[in-house]
């Protein structure tokens, strides 16, 4: 999928977070409304799996951080480092977490 020129698509870790929103939904309609964006979203982009190489740079980004006192969860982390190898730009809303997270570009909405 494009956006604005952009290829669009997603970390394997975002569907985890998201399947984890849906499990959480405190009503039947807020978790069909849920179901319902993960389906869609699985079915409209490119889903990006953990690699080798992804997990390796994201093991030595933590490191290099948590020397430094700095912790990022893993979810981000990985979701930014897959954006990292992949040449994407992390979308998102949560500026601070990926700002950690060396070189990756950050589009804020």
């Amino acid at each position: 999928m494009h956006a604005a020129g952009e290829d669009v698509a997603v970390s394997v870790v975002t569907l985890i977070e998201l399947a984890h929103g849906v499990a959480r939904a405190n009503t039947p309609e807020r978790k069909a409304v849920r179901r319902q964006f993960l389906d869609e979203l699985m079915t409209a982009l490119p889903v990006h799996p953990v690699t080798v190489p992804i997990a390796l740079r994201a093991g030595q980004i933590d490191g290099e951080n948590a020397a430094q006192g700095v912790r990022l969860a893993l979810s981000d982390l990985l979701i930014g480092v897959t954006a990292l190898e992949l040449g994407y730009r992390v979308a998102t809303a949560n500026v601070r977490h990926f700002q950690m997270i060396p070189g990756v570009e950050i589009l804020s909405f």
